[in-house]
C-alpha cells in the first residue's frame, strides 16, 4: 500500500509540473566541453548574473551565441558567400522560424601525430553528424553520433586496454593490430513548462561543480541513460537526477549484456549573495539484484526531497551512499574560489586523532579562475588541487560503488590519490594558445593487495586498519604537461585547425617513464577528451 500512495503522490506532483504556467522563453542546450563553460562563466560574471554550477547548462536564445560573440568576421567575397559563410559562420543546415528550430552539423576529429620516444605514429579518424533544435517554447533536443577508428599514444593505449574501453568513448573492436574501432551516440529531450521546472530525460553526460575536475560528479565515465529534473525557485536551483549505470565485471546473463545498478542524486544550490553559492550534494547507489537477483529500481529513491539517510535506516538498506558540499565565492567580477567536499565515510574522532583509519573516506577540492586578468582580454587562468583518501568511493559490494562502466564517476584517479592543476589560456580574435599542467602522487595496488586507489575493489578488503594515507601502496607520480595552439575554423561548431605537444613523465616504484606526443589535427571540439591522469 505504501508503494501505491508513493505512485499516487510522485504522479500528482508531475502532472501539477506540467500544468504549471506561464511557460519560459525557449531554450537550447549548452555542449558539455570546457571551452563554452569558460566563456558562460565569464559572460555571467561580467553582467553581474548568478549561475549554479550543473552542467550541461539551459540556455536562453540570446545565451546560446555567447561562445565567441566578439569575433570579428571575415570581410573577403568568398567569406559572404554561401559556402563561406558554412565553412567559416554558420552551421550547415539551419532553420530558424518562431515555433521551430533546428541545426544539423558534421562533425569531425582528423588527427595525426608521433610519438617520438616510441616511435610510434598516432592517429584519429572520427566522422560525425549532430542535431540540436526546438519545438515551441517548451521542447528542445539534442542527438549526436561519432564513428571513429584510433591508434592512441601508449599511455592512452594501454589505459584503454586495461579498461577494455576507449576512456570516457565507448567499448572497442580492434583495428589492424594496434588500433581500435569504436563509436557512440548521446541525445536527449528537454521539456520546459515553466519558469520554475525543466525535465531532461537522455542518454549522456552530466557535471556538477565549478572545477576542471569534480568529485560529486564528472563527465569522465561513458554516457548512461538519465532522467534529470531542475527546480528553480527564488534564489535556488535542487536538481534530481535518476540514472542507470552499468558494471563491466559482473558476469554477463543471456537476457541482460551488462550488469545494471542505479544511482540517485539531489543538489541543492543557493545563491545566497550575488557573490556566494552554496550547495549540498547526495547519492544513493545501488545494485539492481537483490538475494533473488531481482530487486530493480527501487521507488523509495524516487523521493524528490534531499537526505536519504532516513530512508535508508527505515529500510534497513545496505546501499551506497554519499553526502558532499560545494562553495563558490566571486572576487570583483573578475574571479571565483571555489572548493568542494565529498562524504563517504566520516567519524571527527579518527581524524582529531589522526589515526589514519581506513574507514575515514572522504575528498576535497579547492582552486580558483581568473578571467582577463591583468586587463589582458581573453586570457583566463586556473588552478585547482584534489585530495580523495583511500578506499573513498568504493563499496563492500563491488557492484555498488561510485563507477560506471569501469571508470570513476567522479575524479578519473579513483581514490587515493593528491593532484595539483593548472590552466591558461587566450584567445586572440580567431587563434587560440592553450597550456595545461597536471601533477598528481598516486597510490597504486601492488603484490595482489588493495591500498585503496581501485574504487571497482571490495574496501573490506584493506590492507591495515590504521595508518592509511594518500599515497600508499605502490607510490606512482605523474606530470602531463600538454600545450596547443589553434585557429578556429567555425565558431558554430567549434572547429579548430590546431597542433600541439604532450610531455608526460611517470615515476613509479622502478620504472622512470618519459614520453612525448607532436601532434596536428582538425577537430569538432563539442565535448572533453579526458587522458590526463
Amino acid at each position: 500500500m505504501i508503494y501505491t500512495k508513493n505512485w499516487q503522490y510522485y504522479t500528482a506532483i508531475f502532472i501539477f509540473c506540467l500544468s504549471v504556467s506561464p511557460s519560459a522563453a525557449q531554450q537550447v542546450s549548452q555542449p558539455l566541453q570546457q571551452d563554452f563553460r569558460i566563456s558562460l562563466e565569464q559572460h555571467y560574471l561580467s553582467t553581474g548574473k548568478s549561475w549554479h554550477p550543473v552542467w550541461p547548462m539551459m540556455l536562453s536564445a540570446d545565451e546560446d551565441t555567447i561562445q565567441y560573440r566578439d569575433l570579428r568576421p571575415f570581410r573577403g567575397k568568398f567569406a559572404k558567400t554561401r559556402v563561406g559563410r558554412k565553412l567559416f559562420t554558420e552551421s550547415l543546415i539551419r532553420v530558424n522560424q518562431p515555433d521551430f528550430r533546428l541545426i544539423i552539423d558534421p562533425l569531425v576529429n582528423f588527427e595525426a601525430g608521433r610519438q617520438t620516444d616510441a616511435a610510434r605514429n598516432t592517429w584519429v579518424n572520427t566522422r560525425g553528424v549532430r542535431a540540436d533544435g526546438s519545438i515551441g517554447r517548451d521542447f528542445s533536443f539534442h542527438t549526436a553520433f561519432y564513428e571513429s577508428q584510433a591508434v592512441f599514444s601508449t599511455w592512452t593505449d594501454s589505459a584503454a586496454r586495461v579498461l577494455r574501453l576507449v576512456p570516457g568513448q565507448a567499448m572497442y573492436k580492434g583495428f589492424k593490430g594496434t588500433g581500435f574501432d569504436y563509436a557512440f551516440s548521446e541525445g536527449h529531450i528537454n521539456y520546459t513548462p515553466s519558469k520554475y521546472f525543466t525535465f531532461r530525460l537522455g542518454h549522456g553526460r552530466n557535471f556538477f561543480g565549478d572545477g576542471y575536475r569534480s568529485l560529486l560528479l564528472s563527465d569522465v565515465a561513458f554516457n548512461y541513460p538519465y532522467l534529470l529534473i531542475t527546480t528553480k525557485v527564488w534564489k535556488l536551483q535542487y536538481v534530481n537526477l535518476y540514472a542507470q549505470m552499468m558494471d563491466l565485471n559482473v558476469p554477463k546473463a543471456a537476457w541482460d549484456p551488462w550488469h545494471k545498478k542505479y544511482t540517485t542524486m539531489h543538489y541543492l544550490t543557493m545563491n545566497v549573495t550575488p557573490w556566494l553559492n552554496l550547495g549540498i550534494f547526495e547519492a544513493i547507489v545501488w545494485n539492481s539484484g537483490d538475494s533473488t537477483g531481482n530487486r530493480g529500481f527501487d521507488i523509495n529513491y524516487l523521493n524528490p526531497v534531499i537526505f536519504y539517510r532516513p530512508v535508508e535506516f527505515s529500510m534497513g538498506s545496505p546501499d551506497n551512499a554519499l553526502l558532499g558540499g560545494s562553495l563558490r565565492i566571486t572576487l570583483r567580477k573578475k574571479a571565483l574560489l571555489y572548493a568542494q567536499l565529498m562524504l563517504d565515510e566520516f567519524k571527527l574522532d579518527h581524524v582529531l586523532k589522526g589515526d589514519g583509519w581506513w574507514a575515514n573516506k572522504h575528498g576535497f577540492q579547492v582552486g580558483i579562475k581568473v578571467f582577463d586578468p591583468f586587463n589582458v582580454k581573453n586570457l583566463f587562468l586556473q588552478a585547482e588541487y584534489n585530495h580523495v583518501r583511500p578506499y573513498t568511493y568504493a563499496h563492500n559490494e563491488s557492484v555498488q560503488n561510485y563507477g560506471h562502466y569501469n571508470q570513476p564517476l567522479a575524479h578519473p584517479l579513483g581514490a587515493n590519490f593528491r593532484e595539483a592543476d593548472v590552466i591558461v589560456s587566450y584567445r586572440v580574435n580567431r587563434w587560440l594558445l592553450n597550456y595545461k599542467m597536471v601533477y598528481s602522487v598516486h597510490g597504486v595496488d601492488t603484490a595482489g593487495l588493495n591500498f585503496g586507489g581501485d574504487i571497482y575493489k571490495p574496501y573490506l578488503t584493506y590492507v591495515t586498519e590504521f595508518g592509511n594515507k594518500i599515497g600508499q601502496g605502490l607510490k606512482s607520480t605523474l606530470m602531463v604537461n600538454d600545450l596547443r595552439i589553434g585557429w578556429l575554423v567555425n565558431p558554430a561548431t567549434n572547429l579548430q585547425l590546431n597542433a600541439g605537444i604532450t610531455l608526460r613523465s611517470e615515476i613509479s616504484g622502478d620504472r622512470d617513464y618519459s614520453g612525448v606526443l607532436l601532434w596536428f589535427g582538425l577537430r569538432s571540439s563539442l565535448f572533453n577528451l579526458c587522458y590526463d591522469w
